[in-house]
């Protein structure tokens, strides 16, 4: 086993699938590595260690293994030499090797790298989240900067998923995801009582996908309380199936809408719960598929670029809107599915540009090339997804 990171291997990789994820911290700290399911986790992992140490908790031996003495952990890996790097593969589902892991790194100087798809029951077990020693990475689906000839229809149906955006019709592979998700993360983990009810909470939920939650109105369409509709959302967060994007409140003239807004973490995961299948340009379902992509891909990048710039969204009581506002007003966007923009279609950046005026101002469009308008940039989606992964944006 290499003491240090196999760059050759990382490069390699990186060149091939082109993930914006950066592990070089590995080469000299503990990384816990976060994503949802299929993200592409466990591919990474082995491709870019696959001399190291592996432990998949997925597998059923070594699960009964280390869940029935934890223990096990700190006597074999004992035997390694000082600062290995070792990979502990969904190490949510033991949150008591944690403590094994901790005194390893404190005693053995081990590294590790502990990946998994939910932090929830760690959080909620109250158990050993290292003390700060590991630093914290997300996966995310595909993002647009790593597929050469990147498909924009394609993304906006399928998601971004890996398995899902590669083939051709992933409706059926949508099917599977929920389903597996429901039964491995919801029912295995016992986090509801009632799987049939969550489902339908799920189906629910999708309809105010980019939308600002109204818990009393989704907890009426379900048949619970308001507090075990925001519970659920809270499981959905913390299981990374979904985000909430709170308001932008900062020094405003106006009255705005204070309550957060909900996406999927995937627009395919939203598609398939909504019953939206073969978008295309200039339909309604389209262009709100378009607006959660390119949040989508926001989200990625402002994890991946560990950029200190925080995601809201700024919605008045009359009416006004802007999608999304990076930072303390740095830019504000508004995502528009039109093939050309209007003036109209400029009100909700105009009037936040009113209170923000050093803000920079993007609508990201379908028109066909990029222009700028009344002090507005114009973008095409591609130009803009282009632009903002070369660091030109924000």
């Amino acid at each position: 086993v290499s003491n240090s990171l196999p760059l050759k291997n990382y490069l390699k990789l990186t060149n091939m699938l082109s993930r914006k994820i950066n592990l070089l911290d590995a080469q000299s700290e503990s990384i816990f590595l976060w994503g949802a399911r299929q993200t592409g986790k466990s591919t990474l992992l082995k491709m870019i260690f696959p001399d190291l140490p592996y432990i998949d908790l997925l597998k059923s031996d070594e699960f009964e293994r280390y869940n029935r003495r934890a223990s096990l952990l700190r006597e074999e890996l004992s035997l390694l030499p000082d600062n290995e790097l070792i990979i502990i593969d969904e190490i949510q589902k033991i949150p008591a090797l944690l403590d094994e892991v901790h005194w390893l790194m404190s005693n053995k100087n081990l590294r590790f790298i502990l990946s998994g798809s939910s932090a929830r029951k760690l959080r909620r077990s109250g158990v050993n989240l290292l003390g700060g020693r590991a630093i914290r990475k997300h996966l995310f689906p595909f993002v647009s900067a790593e597929i050469p000839d990147f498909d924009l229809i394609k993304a906006c149906n399928n998601g971004m998923l890996p398995r899902h955006y590669l083939t051709d019709d992933a409706n059926k592979r949508l099917n599977a995801y929920v389903g597996d998700y429901l039964q491995q993360e919801i029912k295995a983990e016992a986090l509801t009582r009632n799987l049939n009810i969550f489902s339908r909470f799920m189906e629910v939920a999708a309809l105010s996908n980019g939308e600002v939650i109204n818990y009393n109105n989704i907890a009426s369409e379900c048949g619970v309380s308001a507090p075990t509709v925001k519970e659920y959302f809270s499981i959905l967060e913390e299981t990374l199936i979904g985000y909430t994007i709170p308001a932008f409140t900062s020094k405003v003239k106006r009255r705005v809408i204070q309550s957060p807004k909900f996406y999927f973490f995937d627009v395919g995961i939203a598609n398939f719960l909504l019953k939206r299948k073969s978008l295309l340009p200039g339909s309604p379902e389209f262009g709100h598929a378009l607006e959660h992509l390119v949040i989508q891909e926001i989200i990625a990048y402002i994890g991946y670029s560990e950029s200190k710039h925080s995601l809201s969204y700024w919605r008045t009581t009359s009416g006004y809107e802007v999608d999304a506002v990076i930072g303390n007003a740095r830019v504000a966007i508004e995502i528009k599915s039109t093939e050309e923009v209007q003036s109209y279609h400029t009100k909700g950046l105009k009037a936040f540009s009113e209170e923000f005026p050093d803000c920079r101002l993007i609508i990201v469009s379908m028109d066909k090339h990029p222009r700028r308008m009344n002090g507005i940039d114009v973008l095409p989606v591609q130009n803009f997804l282009k632009i903002m992964w070369g660091g030109e944006v924000f």
